[in-house]
Formats: C-alpha cells, structure tokens, sequence
C-alpha cells in the first residue's frame, strides 16, 4: 500500500513539470473520424469510405452490456473506481518491469490506453507511460466515466482496419454492436491487446483462449455466474466476413457519388466525416442497365465494332435524379467513369439544342421551312462549305423534316441565323459545363460533352423547361442524422415552355419518321440519334414523359468504331431494350403539345 501511494504521488507531482503535454480539454469537443456509407434509394448499403480508419461511432447506451462489462472485465477492472490511473496496478507494472530492465507490463487503465491513442506515440518507454498517467488524470478532471468508455469503444482498434465497436461488431459477427451476446463480448473484448493475432478469422483457437480467459476474468469479479460462464463458453459462434476492404457494389455509382461528396465538402470530409448518403439510384434498377450494357457489348462486339465502350445515364425529367449511371462496360477492368469524366463529341444529338434557340426566339416553329442547299462560310483562315452525312441537297423542307432525317445544312445555316452566342448560352441555362466556342460547325456536335450533360439537357426539355440540378444524391446527413445536403428537387422554369414542347414534338418525329425508327418502343417518345465524322462517336438519347436515357458508344483510343456504324443503327436498340425493361409496369404518358404553351413572341 506504501508502495503504491509513492507511485501515486510521484505521479501526481510530475504533473506539474508537464508542461509541454496536450491540453485534453479539446477532447470536449473531439470527433473521431468515421466512416462515410452510401446506400441506394431504398437504404441498401452499396458502399464504405474511408481513410485509415473505418470506423462507425455508437452511443454508450446503445451498446451491449455484455461488451462494456466484458471489456471492462479485460482492460480495467476497476475504471469506475480510480481516478485515471489504477495505483495498485501501476505499482505492480512498475516492480515487473524494473525487474526485466525494460517495458513488459503497462498496468494502463482505460483512460491511459485512450489518452495514448489519441495524443502520445506506441513507443514503449517509461516517459510516455508517466505521460499517459498525467493525461489520464487530466482528462478525469474534465469528463465523466461514461463519456470516457465511450470515446475508448469508439476509438479502440480491433483488427482488420476495424476502429470502434460497431464496425468491428459487423465483421466479426455480421450484427449491431446493441445486440452482441455474452459469447461474443468476450470473444471481442478479448482482441484489443494484439488484435490480428487473436482475430477468429486468423485463429479460432487462439480467439476461444482469449474469450476464456476474459469470461474467467469477469467471473473473477463477479459479473457474471458459473452457470452463465459454462453457457458462454459452449455457446456456437457465427463469424461474419472482413469487409473493411471489400469495394463497392456498384461502382459506377459510388465512384460518382464520392466526386461528388469531395467537391461539396472535400475529401478530408468523404474519408473521415461519417456522412450518410441516400443516393438517387435503385439497386436492382442499375444492375438491370448494367446487364444492358453488358448485353450490348458483346452483341455488339460480334458485329464488328472492337474494344467497343458504352455508356448509359438515365434520368427523371421530372426531379433530374439519376436512375442509372454506367460509365463503361466493366467496372472491374476499368474504373474509368464515362458517363460523368468522358467528353466525347454528340454529334447531330446536339441538333435539338439548336432548334430550341431557333423556337425560343418566337420566329419558328416546327413547320417553318429551311433550306437544304450548298453554302459557303468564311472560318478562320479559310473557308468552310458543310455537307450533308449522304452528300446531297434536298432543297426547302420544315424544321421537322430537317430534324427527323438528321440534315446538317439546314441546323449550321439557323444558327447562323439566330446566332451561334445565343446556342451557347441556351446549353450553359440546360447545364452544359463542358467547353465549346459560338463556331459555324457548332450545330453538328464537334464539342466534347458527357453522357450525364445529354441525358439532363434533354430532360429538361421533357419536362418543359423545368429544371432540378441532375444528381445522384438525394440526401446527405451526418452520423446523428443532421441533414448536411437536401436535394428535394426544387424544379425553375428556366426555359420558354413553348419552345421546350416543340423541340420535344419535332424529336418525335425523329422515331415514327426519321433517323431513329430503331427506337421505336410503343409508346410516345421523342429522341435523336448522333454520329460524328469518321464514326468515332455513335448516340442516341431519347425521352418519354418519365425518363430520359442516353447512351453512348464509342471507343477510349477514339479510333473509329466501324465503317457505317451510326447512332440509328447501333445505338437506338441499345436505348430501346433499356427502356422497355425500364418502364415495365409503368402506365404511357403522351406528351404535352406546343399548343397548350403561350407562343413566345418574336
């Protein structure tokens, strides 16, 4: 007893002359990282990020008795009776280890072991042990018992890049750290002095010895009966699977999500903020456009088109959330996400942009007549003279003719003549970030753009100049369920509704007339096909009232694909498979015409 309230007092003394030690009282307002969960739209875990740590912070009272009794039993028997360090125990780690000449017992009470977690170096030395009984009974000084034990089970790592209970509850047994049983608790306690080395996963027979020896232990203190012990130890345990490190289930997906989670918050944020996000995608919904994709692939493979990639994003006209998202044919050969990060050039897609601006200056409309004939435009340093994709000329003919058989003359010469500024500006209203210049060839698609920038800018107009901004979040909040992002859609005009519905109405006829018969589907529905020089590039995105999809098919060496390979040919079926999978059971809709709209003045 001398002995040990010498040791007490020594410490308590050096307290003073440890100055230069960390000020515990900001573990008042201390947050440890987490780990950031993205789930589908209907709460499916899809995936986990994080830094070093993953780690899922639970409340004391939520977690099960049997594991604070149980770690208790095994790290410090009497935490609810010291004041930070354990006099006896520090005494009797100090005889042990003066006898070896070096560390070989710690005696560190639970507040010691979080102290040394948060604030001191794993070196084992005298210094940092009288260090860690100074911080202990500093930080005593500040915070109760409980929110101690708390920061220590959420802090303590348990193995296989397990930090905290919780996550270590669900990989080790595959359930919530609330409804761990006896058996378990000890198991689980058992691991925190040298957790790979007794993990179950690495031994099972080293892990029954560590779970005997703390459920001997907490029958030592009488926290539990003989009866209960025997029960304990012959109790079956069911092991769960390591799933620190296993990636996601959809990737495409998740990989969009975390870009988007890095811009808005950062990524420090991403890794270590233990965000909760509710994406706007159903699990069963992306599979089903994946298969799609793969489907395609290899059909399309066998007609020649090699190293062939696709790219799909569907969107709701009516929130702009993304429903699928697939950036490639395999996400497991490549994480390269081409719905959101390729700029590839849409082509004669990009006509109904151009239609739009004309219809919104209130001087056209879908009958009024363009002239199909040869042109010649001063460009640059020379001159440019467009053609059409057959070479020929089929003189006067309506807007919707010009649209539905895809001509070029046509769309460059109304450009020219509402101005190609004014293109401009309507594709950066739609969202359009992607770089392009008011050029003469503008109007035949020769700019970069993504699949997700298509498929939004067409369902704005599918939704009559009403625009959210496309996403694929629909909810973010913190580890307490504190709404740190809400994208309820909010929907703006920012369209003349007018114009919107002609374009719409002028793209239906590019199905029953046109260009895009391949994607003829039973139902109203307005679309265009895209096919830039060379067949670099081959699309087609199409809209019903519900849901507007892109896809897009291409190579990565942006080589050609194949002689004659066109956006009508090849991709139209593509979209239109997806879509009749997509809208099972969902009623048709008709479009609402031109006609219900106020005409904009000219």
């Amino acid at each position: 007893m001398l002995a040990s309230s010498i040791v007490a007092g020594g410490l308590v003394g050096l307290a003073i002359s440890f100055r230069n030690l960390p000020d515990v009282r900001q573990l008042r307002n201390f947050l440890p990282s987490e780990t950031t969960y993205i789930y589908d739209i209907k709460g499916k875990l899809l995936a986990s990020i994080h830094g070093e740590a993953n780690r899922e912070v639970m409340p004391l009272d939520r977690i099960s008795p049997h594991l604070k009794r149980a770690v208790l039993a095994s790290e410090d028997g009497h935490f609810y009776d010291h004041h930070g360090i354990n006099p006896s125990g520090v005494g009797r780690a100090l005889i042990v280890n003066l006898a070896a000449g070096g560390v070989r017992e710690g005696g560190s009470t639970i507040t010691m072991q979080l102290v040394k977690n948060l604030f001191l170096s794993q070196r084992r030395a005298f210094t940092r042990k009288l260090a860690e009984g100074v911080l202990a009974i500093r930080l005593e000084q500040i915070l109760s018992k409980d929110q101690i034990l708390e920061m220590y089970l959420n802090q303590v790592y348990w193995g296989h890049n397990n930090y905290g209970v919780q996550t270590a509850a669900r990989t080790y047994f595959d359930k919530s750290a609330e409804i761990l049983n006896l058996a378990e608790s000890a198991m689980m306690a058992g691991l925190i002095q040298a957790p790979e080395e007794f993990s179950p996963f690495a031994s099972e027979r080293l892990a029954k010895q560590k779970q005997k020896e703390v459920l001997g232990r907490m029958l030592d203190l009488k926290w539990i009966s003989q009866q209960e012990y025997d029960d304990a130890l012959k109790q079956e345990i069911k092991l769960g699977r390591i799933r620190s490190f296993q990636g996601s289930a959809l990737p495409y997906v998740t990989n969009a999500v975390s870009q988007e989670l890095a811009q808005k918050f950062g990524r420090e944020a991403l890794l270590k903020g233990g965000m909760r996000v509710q994406t706007t995608v159903d699990a069963e919904f992306q599979t089903m456009a994946e298969q799609t994709v793969s489907k395609w692939h290899k059909s399309l493979s066998g007609q020649g088109l090699r190293n062939n990639q696709i790219a799909l994003v569907a969107v709701d006209p009516r929130t702009h959330f993304v429903k699928a998202l697939v950036g490639g044919v395999n996400s497991r050969s490549s994480e390269f996400n081409r719905a959101i990060q390729a700029q590839r050039q849409p082509g004669s897609a990009f006509k109904p942009f151009v239609y739009y601006a004309a219809f919104a200056t209130g001087k056209f409309a879908p009958d009024s007549i363009v002239q199909d004939t040869p042109v010649r435009y001063r460009d640059g340093s020379g001159w440019y003279s467009p053609r059409n994709y057959d070479s020929s000329f089929k003189g006067p003919m309506s807007i919707r003719t010009a649209l539905a058989q895809s001509r070029n003359i046509p769309v460059i010469k109304l450009g020219m003549t509402i101005g190609m500024n004014k293109v401009v500006e309507v594709c950066r209203t739609l969202g359009i970030t992607s770089p392009m210049e008011p050029v003469t060839s503008l109007p035949l698609g020769a700019i970069g753009m993504t699949p997700l920038e298509m498929a939004s800018a067409y369902a704005t107009f599918a939704n009559y100049g009403w625009q959210s901004p496309a996403t694929v979040m629909a909810r973010v909040t913190d580890s307490s369920g504190n709404i740190l992002l809400d994208n309820t859609p909010k929907p703006q005009l920012v369209l003349d509704q007018w114009a919107s519905a002609a374009t719409i109405d002028v793209m239906r006829s590019v199905v029953s007339e046109g260009t895009g018969r391949g994607a003829d589907i039973g139902r109203p529905n307005a679309g265009k096909t895209g096919t830039t020089s060379s067949e670099r590039d081959i699309w087609y995105v199409g809209t019903v009232p519900q849901l507007t999809t892109a896809v897009w098919v291409g190579r990565d060496d942006n080589r050609p694909l194949a002689r004659g390979a066109t956006g009508g040919g090849m991709v139209a079926p593509i979209w239109k498979d997806f879509m009749q999978q997509a809208l099972k059971g969902v009623p048709s809709e008709n479009f609402k015409p031109p006609s219900q709209f106020p005409r904009p003045k000219s």
